[in-house]
């Protein structure tokens, strides 16, 4: 027989486990919790750095309001419906078999159930209601927009703040009611409250009472559903077969009286629940049910069908007239072009000599560099070390050079972490930290051999931009994180940049001595770094000291995104060198998707083209926008600055009610940057593709769609997307003065096998800063000429036998053409087509070079060395205005550049092309000067000498000036 204490050993062993699974469970939620805790108080930590803490806590705030108002609600309703239903069940209420089983199933788990189940779905319905902030604290800080809907009389507001609110109230609370009364539904049939014999129901009277009540409440949100539907016709896209947006007759005369009928019968529906639940009858909300049903399919759908079928499409335009023109007012000034500046332009195709002398200045600053093209170029001119790289799309902006503007292709020099020789944590987070300078060209010049002249360039930079701040911490293709800053009199170990002779490396080291992120001053904020970051060297690092910064979220778009989560912002963030410093300018728009009558377009979809890929899925459905914000992005410190652009727009008054004092007054820009605002070229699509359809203003025209058009497809590319617009200092006419302008072009709207590349219409816009800022103009083309469309001029210059004959020797052996961007310009009376031919090697190191120039004015090609000759070609000799290129002659090298590599630029038979020699002395010897220094910059940087490289780069520069000044 077994002694009873022979188990006494083994309690221990079991207390001891249990203990020991208790603290691993209270260690693991602990461990999970501080990880939650160090990402929270991260954010905590760079909001506040960066000055825009109150905008993480609003956000936070009404996240955790709404969370709550969510949990409660559910919870609560659904808990309560539980207890009474649970409360008021029949005691000795005889229950099937069944419900027995069910009931011993149950009952042990009954009490977690009722207080579990309210608490799920609590915890669902508060996170998705939090995740309604956005709307929440529009309406409750709302702005007039002071404009009118013509269907109803309501405020614009009403559309953009309250309706969605009242809707997602309504929806909410439907919601709720539903699964409350569900919940008490199944605890009544489970205790006996609601029984089923056969066909016979028998419900007692509280279970009566408390279901006809919920039945009724629920009805009675239908009933302000269906009644808040009526507004949602403004809204609707498909009316008048899907041409317009808003209310049409057949809405206004059926749809919404019926909408109100139906509210009415679901109100009564309501009534009569709580009939039932007063008398016990359920036939009367059985019968209005009934009826409520009916009448949708009747009063919501037959009548109106009816109504368009016999109606409305025998006398369709003349009925839906009035509805047109709301729609086409409304989406015109939604989108911001009811202004547009329409102009007559009867463009000439006869191109006659001197035809250009009117517009000399425009034709002195046409671009001849495309910046979609030449990234390569300035790698591999500019690069200089591996772990440095350009945007593979640089930008196009204006700088003031000698007094006068200048349109200029820039580029930032950035990090590029992935090809560095080494990695590592100290090098990747310590030491490679910044990029350093930007590289900018003239638009509108080439060297002799075909490459950008720069206007800055070299390590350390040198040009025309005049003293800034190089150092490139906030930039789109900065690391993750860095640490930098260190105390003083501490050797800097941070990468500044390569130099022969300043070190015993060859380098040059800096010490960040900015305020670009968090302090990590002590052990804890260390840590939570280090989980964030997942990197434990953060925390056992020594040169991790107090001094110490951590900068992430660098790049411009992250950080404008994060301080101002209620702004689209534009796709294209361009760096500007402003009051001695580089700064990234984005535009911030405030869209809205409620604006009545208007147009809905996605927003993805619309800005696609060459160079902004098309989503596979598009959910940025807009019908209203403003450029509201324009930000700035230090790339030094990283300092975030909104300025309020469009102080009128009520959205963003509303944003700054809710986010107070953190955008700024636009008087508050500088001179210099206001010189390098742009009109963003996002919203300029948007507009240009509702001008497509809205440039027409009168309803029958409208109507029978005989004058839409289209954006013309790239014709430098065959997978048919929308050609981009481009930036170009020109006067358009119609326009006082020449101005930084985006244009693009319009053909006919036709289908794919039917398509007429021929233009239509013209639009630009003046993108400088000014009174005149914004200003849209259209020339509309004559129906009745034919006026070459970029698709047909592309052909042109592919089918001219000479320009075949000339690419098929420019493209011999090794060597591509490629075609760079078709400029479109109005000038001499008719529409000038420019554009640039590279020519590049297909060597593993190769860059494009600018060898020729295409130019075509009606039916007139030219394909010339430069811009000023090809100009002078078509314009029968003499153009009458030189272009920026003047000076440079052709191919006096044979094709060969300054080190002999050959750039594909004789013509292979024995003869150089371009319009003719250089036979000035002063001329010549600037040429000579050119090489001489191209070739001692080749040797400086193969050397790592920077500082050689930057004075060869100086004397290029002067050389070149020097020549053009020579040529006259």
């Amino acid at each position: 027989m077994t002694s009873p204490t022979a188990d006494r050993p083994a309690r221990p062993r079991s207390t001891l486990r249990v203990a020991l699974g208790v603290t691993a469970v209270i260690v693991a939620v602990l461990v999970v919790l501080f990880f939650a805790f160090a990402g929270l108080y991260t954010e905590v930590l760079w909001f506040d750095q960066l000055g825009y803490l109150e905008v993480l806590t609003t956000q936070w705030a009404a996240l955790a309001v709404l969370f709550a108002v969510g949990f409660v609600a559910m919870a609560l309703a659904v808990l309560v419906s539980i207890v009474i239903a649970f409360r008021v069940r029949p005691v000795y209420a005889k229950l099937s078999s069944q419900l027995d089983r069910y009931q011993q199933v149950i009952e042990p788990l009954r009490r977690i159930a009722m207080y579990g189940i309210p608490a799920v779905l609590g915890l669902f319905v508060g996170v998705s209601l939090a995740s309604r902030w956005s709307t929440v604290l529009q309406y409750l800080n709302r702005t007039p927009f002071g404009q009118t809907d013509p269907q109803f009389g309501l405020d614009v507001s009403f559309y953009v703040y309250d309706l969605p609110f009242w809707r997602g109230v309504v929806g909410y609370a439907s919601a709720i009611v539903l699964i409350a009364g569900l919940a008490a539904l199944a605890t009544h049939y489970l205790y006996g409250g609601i029984r089923i014999s056969g066909r016979e129901v028998r419900i007692t009277r509280p279970a009566r009472i408390q279901l006809a009540v919920t039945a009724a409440i629920y009805l009675a949100l239908q009933a302000v559903s269906i009644w808040l539907d009526q507004y949602l016709t403004l809204f609707d896209p498909n009316g008048v077969s899907g041409l317009i947006t808003g209310v049409t007759y057949a809405d206004a005369n059926a749809v919404i009286p019926g909408r109100v009928i139906l509210a009415g019968i679901a109100a009564l529906v309501a009534v009569l629940a709580i009939v039932t639940a007063a008398i016990g009858r359920w036939r009367l909300p059985l019968i209005g049910t009934a009826l409520l049903i009916v009448s949708s399919l009747v009063v919501g759908g037959l009548y109106p069908g009816l109504i368009q079928r016999f109606q409305v499409e025998p006398s369709e335009l003349s009925l839906e007239a009035p509805y047109i023109d709301r729609n086409i007012e409304a989406t015109r000034a939604a989108y911001g072009v009811s202004d547009v500046n329409v102009v007559n332009y009867n463009a000439t195709t006869e191109a006659e000599p001197g035809a250009l002398r009117a517009d000399a200045e425009t034709t002195a600053n046409i671009r001849i560099l495309d910046p979609a093209l030449v990234s390569d170029t300035f790698a591999q001119l500019e690069q200089v070390r591996q772990y440095y790289q350009f945007d593979e799309h640089l930008d196009v902006d204006r700088y003031k050079i000698d007094g006068a503007t200048q349109d200029t292709v820039i580029a930032v020099r950035e990090l590029n972490q992935g090809n560095q020789s080494s990695g590592g944590w100290v090098n990747d987070t310590l030491v490679y930290t910044h990029g350093y300078g930007v590289v900018a060209a003239y638009g509108n010049k080439r060297t002799v051999d075909g490459q950008p002249v720069f206007l800055e360039s070299g390590i350390p930079s040198t040009g025309q931009l005049g003293d800034f701040e190089p150092r490139v911490y906030f930039g789109e293709q900065s690391p993750r994180y860095s640490i930098v800053g260190a105390a003083e009199g501490t050797d800097p170990i941070e990468l500044d940049y390569p130099s022969g002779g300043e070190n015993t490396d060859g380098n040059v080291y800096n010490t960040y001595d900015g305020d670009g992120g968090p302090k990590l001053g002590d052990f804890f904020t260390r840590l939570v770094y280090a989980i964030k970051f997942q990197s434990e060297q953060i925390v056992l690092s020594n040169s991790v000291t107090d001094s110490s910064q951590i900068l992430y979220d660098r790049s411009p778009k992250e950080r404008v995104a994060k301080v101002a989560p209620y702004l689209t912002l534009d796709s294209d963030a361009y760096p500007a060198v402003v009051d001695g410093r580089i700064v990234w300018i984005l535009d911030g728009y405030t869209t809205s998707a409620n604006y009545p009558y208007s147009r809905i377009e996605q927003l993805s979809n619309v800005i696609a083209d060459t160079y902004t890929p098309q989503p596979a899925f598009a959910l940025d459905d807009i019908n209203y926008i403003r450029n509201s914000v324009k930000a700035t992005v230090d790339a030094y410190t990283g300092k975030v600055t909104l300025y309020a652009w469009d102080a009128e727009d009520p959205l963003l008054q509303t944003w700054q009610k809710i986010f107070p004092s953190t955008v700024v007054p636009a008087s508050e820009m500088s001179p210099e940057l206001r010189a390098h605002i742009r009109y963003p070229e996002d919203l300029f699509k948007v507009q240009r593709s509702i001008l497509q359809t809205y440039h027409v203003t009168q309803a029958g025209s409208f109507f029978r769609g005989d004058d839409a058009w289209s954006t013309p497809d790239d014709p430098t590319q065959t997978t048919g997307v929308a050609q981009p617009p481009y930036y170009l200092t020109m006067q358009v006419p119609g326009t006082d003065d020449p101005a930084f302008t985006l244009y693009s072009t319009y053909i006919p709207r036709s289908s794919a096998a039917d398509s007429r590349s021929v233009l239509t219409g013209y639009l630009a816009v003046n993108a400088d800063d000014g009174p005149d800022y914004g200003k849209l103009t259209l020339l509309t083309l004559p129906k009745n000429d034919t006026v070459p469309g970029p698709g047909q001029v592309q052909n042109q210059f592919t089918s001219d036998a000479e320009v075949a004959d000339q690419l098929n020797i420019l493209s011999r052996g090794d060597t591509t053409v490629i075609r760079g961007n078709l400029l479109t310009l109005p000038l001499g009376g008719g529409l000038l087509y420019v554009q640039p031919v590279y020519v590049q090697s297909t060597g593993e190191t190769s860059y494009p070079l600018l060898r020729k120039i295409l130019v075509a004015f009606g039916d007139q090609v030219a394909f010339e060395d430069t811009l000023d000759a090809a100009l002078d070609d078509v314009f029968g000799g003499d153009s009458g205005a030189d272009a920026g290129d003047t000076g440079v002659p052709g191919d006096t090298g044979g094709g060969t550049a300054g080190d002999g590599t050959d750039t594909g630029g004789s013509t292979g038979d024995g003869t150089t092309g371009g319009s003719g020699t250089a036979t000035n002395a002063d001329l010549q010897k600037a040429l000579r000067d050119y090489q001489s220094a191209l070739a001692d910059r080749q040797a400086a940087y193969a050397s790592g000498d920077l500082v050689a490289a930057a004075e060869a780069d100086q004397r290029m520069q002067d050389a070149v000036e020097r020549a053009i000044a020579a040529a006259g």
